[in-house]
């Protein structure tokens, strides 16, 4: 059991899930056999192994880093990041009538229990399921007030009786009141799904502004820095670029997307932007060092310099620092993980490879 992990249920609970082939857990972790070398879903129909003999792990890119391979059976890649039926159920529900209000009570009364939920939201969201429905309907209440409506309006509209509990709610999510928000750029974010684990997409009106995987550490102080430095109020929701990216994600993953077209917003210094521009100039399925980068810079001394600025670019996969490696070929930090930034160079090198075979 990978114990590093904070996320993972506890052990019994999961070895019980495992026996019973309990679905609920699909994503919420991974089963991994010492004596096949091969890790599955919590699901997956084929003989359960004795619990001696399984690992557990909170991610499937952590199977791979210890060396497991995917069941071809249950395909745990495919679905390393697909809401399990009991969420899907209710995030319908959540859709279907957003004003009401999920006491712990009525969950359990829906057969979820609420510390499972929670583990879920925390581990997939990055945030409780509570801490989620609040945050979604104060994102109702800001797209009222972009649209003119009134701020009592909003606040009624949004299920809050009282206008200053409103008022609090909505500074303390949003760290800006409601009337500065009529004149601010709101950053809608959505989760997409993905092969090596859920990711976070953020877009405001002129572009794709952050993407980025939802264990990543240093996600909340990107969000942070968005809002206090650059004046976003970030609420969940969609746009033509969340949509623009997830089609192209997909593709990617495919091994069928080269290049990304979608728009992208890219606030920072202007050092930061000049590394960021040559990130984007780094060849599909190739490689390059922060020692070149510098050196096309004209810097050929701010290898370090570089390397910083890479570490900030917010927007993994479309802007791809995975591509940048160490001078001696090693797999220097990647902000989601090296298993990660392995697997996309393995991506990237299988599919030139088919291209140039096809070619012949």
């Amino acid at each position: 059991m990978n114990l590093q992990n904070t996320l993972l249920p506890p052990h019994a609970e999961m070895v019980r899930a495992m026996l019973e082939r309990d679905t609920a857990y699909e994503g919420v972790f991974f089963t991994a056999v010492k004596t096949t070398g091969i890790f599955c879903r919590p699901g997956c129909t084929a003989r359960s192994p004795k619990p001696e003999n399984v690992e557990f792990f909170a991610h499937a890119d952590e199977c791979l880093a210890a060396g497991y391979r995917a069941c071809l059976r249950c395909k745990p890649m495919d679905a390393a990041a697909i809401a399990p039926h009991w969420v899907q159920q209710l995030l319908n529900s959540v859709d279907a009538d957003p004003e009401q209000r999920w006491t712990d009570a009525q969950l359990i009364a829906e057969g979820i229990e609420p510390l499972k939920l929670r583990r879920w939201f925390k581990q997939h969201l990055g945030m409780t399921f509570h801490a989620w429905l609040r945050t979604r309907r104060l994102g109702m209440a800001l797209g009222g007030i972009k649209q003119g409506h009134s701020i009592d309006s909003a606040a009624y509209d949004s299920g809050y009786e009282s206008l200053s509990g409103f008022r609090d709610a909505f500074q303390k999510s949003f760290h800006i009141t409601p009337g500065r928000a009529a004149n601010s750029e709101p950053l809608l974010f959505t989760r997409l799904i993905t092969p090596l684990g859920p990711m976070i997409a953020m877009a405001e009106s002129r572009g794709l502004v952050l993407l980025e995987f939802l264990d990543q550490p240093s996600l909340s102080r990107e969000v942070q820095a968005l809002q206090n430095r650059f004046g976003y109020v970030v609420a969940p929701g969609h746009n033509g670029h969340l949509q623009q990216i997830e089609e192209q994600l997909s593709e990617y993953f495919a091994g069928n997307r080269t290049e990304f077209s979608v728009a992208l917003h890219m606030p920072g210094s202007e050092f930061s932007r000049q590394v960021w521009a040559e990130l984007a100039h780094i060849p599909y399925g190739q490689t390059t060092t922060y020692g070149a980068i510098a050196s096309t810079l004209g810097k050929p001394g701010a290898s370090r310099a570089v390397g910083l600025a890479n570490g900030h670019n917010r927007l993994s996969i479309v802007v791809p620092c995975h591509r940048v490696i160490g001078a001696d070929g090693s797999l220097t930090g990647y902000a989601g993980g090296q298993p990660r930034k392995a697997f996309l160079l393995r991506l990237e090198k299988a599919a030139v490879q088919i291209t140039e075979q096809l070619a012949f």
